[in-house]
């Protein structure tokens, strides 16, 4: 899945990085291009490389790196590869996202450097030539045909970014680049860690994970080119943009360029002049240059509140005529502001609009291997659960990343990780290193790179400059400085917990959890993770995934460990010890549910358990945000997915399976919605459109078990402002005569016309779950009562009939199916599923569902449609596995 492509980075250098000549690292006296020598700037990314250990290398580092060398027997590694990443796509190892294999992957192998070549053709050689690049993990040596051009002290950090000039190193012909990469322990080292996400590679992800440019141009380089914008708010009437640069003199002579820029149809020019080795920032303002003041502006917006307008940004310096670098850059016209409110919680607004962050957490792929496709698959996964925002915890990744969420209007999160070096400063007993004094700078430049590479992407919302602790004063100021000296335009944010730093004060945010199991009624309770403020990070735990699934990544003996020892550690869960097992869940499960009688009854009740449970997170923090008293502001259910085969924290599945939390979440987050609440047994209708909705009809209807109405109640008229708006419709009563003690509640709306809008259905217990909080832990509250839920294993068996039909065109198809409960006597079809599957019976992903996992009453029918790529069903028709709580599996072809 993980095919690499060479990708030419559109974005500029930083104007802080860490810029390394070869006169400072190798002594080497630098050779000046003739003057007047016409040139063509161009830049191209290293199209991948051979990699072996320092271990089976004896040869010298100049041999190494010099054009010729025989490198007999090394691995293929793509452009942007770890270590590992490139001995699995040898098939050195068996797959390491099934059962325990990755453990037999010997970590002695990465203890030691390993080296990474790629060759680079220069026709000639009257251009300068320079490497561009970051993503070192952790640290390298460089060289460039033979020469040391830079050193690991100076080539440190996971973020950092470097420029070297390799002009008088470049030979016409054949050049050879050669990194001496260092291994990674991120307790050590300011890289990337995995926290308790997920068992760590082995490698700890060493390698080179971001493209390697070499650019080349004429004397004079344009680098950190951006453009400042000021959006008038809330007209939005008009935008007045600053265009920033650096120009570089890298010649031995005073030179005068000129700097020319396009954005849309203004045009702008100014000479500069330079003196040897000289930079000056070059700006255009609306002042000087009335075309930077835009009327009626094209406005980026987050998706669902308007269009994402993008600009381009082009740049040329010349040099007696003749173009000697250029610079592009894309960005958007917005505003973000995010003020904390009367309780301290941050209140995000994007261009005037307040707004409800709902996020996740986002995991990249294990080994750092970089897919456009399958990123895009997940953000678009994203956007059909209805989410705004994806929070990143480090792991920062490559541009395109945020050129997709600028494309499709997600914002982002990005920030530094904790519990590894990053904060080992601060953090206490926590993992991470105290920092030296080697560290503060590599911080800063981290800080500076990144700063430079996010800050004209319209998606990008904040930095988080701590994650479970704020940088003390020292730290922070160099981060600060850095993004100040970049202009950075959104708010920066102390930690992603409840803390606070000496310069940017209070974060606005709380990290209470819980990360392990709590019942939907948690949610609701203004205390702990409830909802109130502003939730960084938090879930209920555990996601079990479909069968499907768990049958990829588990073998037959660990199923069956999987659902019979509650008490067995979980490779696939964490290597936490707070989440080794699945004690806490499935206590849950089997308190509310029934012990299971299988693997097949063990995950038909988890996928129930985490659809009511994601469900009730995301719409009890609607629901609350916009109370006049401590209202919600933001939640990030941790995480939206993971980076290998997991039973932790996820949305969707390392295979793009989709399962109850995910249509837990589509169905609480859909833009009209109506709801029911745990805590005081209303129904609410949330209104997360712009424009207000009026001549609705609500009703909510409750049932036994059997199908048996025991109340029904309507309210008409029913009206809700826009942008998050919640108007309470009816309220249940407490209690309901011959109601048994499982039931089950429908809540339908409709518009005027008496089309159904919303549909929700619940199932519910006159006994509730009973919490204590005061035995509250960093990782969960403890249920000591539990709801009773068994009532629905006694539902009889719900006949539902299926006919599908498929249409396909420019190489994507749509499968419709109609579902009817055909049954005769009262009782419903809980939570019918279907799944696209092929001739295989493998299951069709991505595909996105209009809707799923509905329940129908007799004599309902429910059309869905399924969208997909053609190509995923390998010549097959498709077909449709349709399951449920109480439907007998069948399968339907389209």
């Amino acid at each position: 899945m993980f095919h690499r492509r060479a990708f030419v980075r559109r974005r500029t250098a930083a104007a802080a990085v860490l810029t390394l000549t070869l006169a400072l690292t190798s002594g080497v006296q630098q050779a000046t291009p003739a003057a007047h020598t016409a040139v063509v700037p161009t830049t191209m990314a290293l199209s991948g490389y051979t990699i072996q250990s320092s271990a089976k290398v004896t040869d010298s580092a100049a041999a190494v790196s010099s054009p010729g060398y025989p490198a007999a027997g090394w691995y293929p590694a793509g452009p942007r590869s770890t270590v590992l990443a490139a001995l699995l796509a040898a098939g050195k190892y068996a797959d390491p996202f099934y059962s325990t294999n990755q453990k037999n992957i010997p970590t002695a192998d990465f203890a030691v450097p390993w080296w990474y070549r790629s060759d680079f053709t220069v026709a000639d050689t009257s251009s300068r030539t320079y490497l561009d690049f970051s993503g070192v993990i952790s640290a390298a040596d460089v060289f460039v045909n033979g020469q040391q051009v830079a050193d690991k002290g100076a080539v440190a950090g996971a973020y950092t970014r470097h420029e070297l000039d390799i002009t008088s190193a470049v030979r016409s012909g054949t050049n050879t680049v050669a990194f001496r990469i260092q291994p990674n322990d991120p307790r050590k080292n300011l890289t990337m860690g995995w926290i308790d996400w997920l068992q760590p590679p082995p490698d700890e992800n060493m390698g080179i994970v971001r493209d390697v440019l070499v650019r080349r141009g004429g004397p004079v380089a344009l680098r950190d080119a951006h453009v400042v914008t000021a959006l008038a708010v809330p007209s939005l009437a008009s935008a007045d943009l600053t265009v920033k640069a650096q120009a570089r003199n890298d010649s031995a002579g005073t030179v005068t360029a000129t700097v020319s820029g396009t954005i849309g149809a203004a045009s702008f020019s100014q000479d500069v002049t330079l003196a040897a080795h000289e930079t000056k920032t070059v700006t255009f303002t609306p002042a000087a240059f009335p075309q930077l003041h835009l009327a009626s502006p094209r406005v980026w917006w987050p998706a669902g509140m308007g269009e994402q307008a993008l600009y381009g940004l082009d740049l040329t310096a010349s040099v007696s005529g003749a173009p000697s670098d250029t610079a592009h850059e894309s960005f958007g016209i917005r505003d973000v502001k995010a003020p904390l409110n009367a309780d301290g919680a941050r209140q995000y607004s994007v261009n005037g609009r307040p707004l409800l962050i709902k996020g996740g957490g986002w995991s990249p792929d294990e080994y750092l291997r970089w897919d456009r496709t399958y990123v895009e698959d997940r953000l678009k996964y994203a956007l059909d659960l209805g989410l705004n925002t994806i929070r990143l915890e480090g792991h920062i990744e490559p541009d395109e990343f945020f050129d997709l969420a600028d494309r499709y209007g997600i914002l982002t999160l990005p920030g530094w990780e904790c519990c590894d070096k990053w904060e080992g400063q601060v953090n206490g007993s926590e993992p991470g290193e105290k920092w030296t004094a080697a560290d503060y700078p590599v911080a800063k430049a981290s800080m500076a790179a990144e700063a430079a590479r996010l800050r004209d992407h319209p998606s990008v919302i904040s930095f988080l400059i701590g994650s479970d602790f704020a940088p003390d004063k020292t730290i922070e100021k160099g981060y600060v400085d850095a993004l100040r000296a970049a202009d950075w335009p959104t708010p920066v944010v102390a930690a992603a917990s409840d803390n606070s730093s000496p310069i940017s004060g209070s974060s606005g945010m709380k990290m209470t959890g819980p990360y392990d199991w709590v019942p939907p009624a948690y949610w609701y309770n203004k205390q702990e993770g409830g909802a109130t403020g502003f939730n960084s990070e938090t879930s209920a735990g555990p996601d079990v995934p479909t069968l499907d699934t768990l049958r990829r990544m588990m073998s037959p003996a660990e199923l069956d460990t999987l659902w019979k020892s509650p008490s067995a550690k979980q490779y696939h869960r964490s290597p936490s010890s707070a989440f080794a097992t699945l004690a806490l869940y499935d206590a849950a499960l089997t308190g509310r549910y029934g012990a299971p009688t299988g693997l097949d009854d063990y995950v038909r009740k988890a996928q129930l358990a985490q659809y009511e449970n994601v469900r009730a997170q995301y719409e009890a923090y609607a629901r609350n945000a916009k109370d006049a008293s401590k209202p919600a502001t933001g939640v990030v259910h941790w995480m939206f997915n993971s980076g290998w085969t997991s039973l932790h924290w996820q949305l969707t599945d390392r295979y793009l399976d989709q399962g109850g939390a995910y249509f837990g979440a589509k169905k609480a987050n859909e833009p009209l919605h109506i709801q029911y609440s745990y805590d005081n047994r209303t129904v609410a209708v949330v209104n997360g459109a712009h424009t207000p909705v009026s001549g609705l009809t609500a009703r909510v209807t409750l049932f036994s078990t059997d199908g048996t109405q025991k109340y029904d109640r309507t309210a008409t008229g029913v009206a809700v402002g826009g942008d998050g708006a919640r108007t309470t419709a009816l309220t249940v009563p407490a209690n309901v005569s011959g109601l048994s003690t499982t039931y089950l509640a429908r809540l339908l709306l409709t518009d005027a016309t008496g089309k159904e809008v919303s549909r929700n259905v619940y199932w519910l217990s006159t006994k509730a779950d009973v919490l204590d909080y005061a035995h509250t832990d960093w990782y969960h509250t403890p249920t000591t009562a539990y709801a009773d839920l068994k009532g629905l294993s006694a539902m009889a068996k719900a006949r539902v009939a299926a006919t599908a039909t498929t249409t396909s065109g420019d190489g994507t198809s749509t499968t419709s199916v109609t579902l009817t409960n055909t049954g005769t006597g009262r009782t419903p079809a809980l939570l019918t599923d279907v799944h696209l599957v092929d001739a295989e019976d493998t299951p069709v992903l991505p595909v996105h569902w209009s809707d799923n996992q509905v329940s129908l009453w007799p004599g309902e029918s429910a059309t869905l449609t399924a969208t997909y790529r053609t190509a995923d069903l390998h010549g097959s028709a498709p077909r449709l596995r349709i399951s449920g709580w109480n439907t007998p599996t069948a399968i339907v072809t389209g």
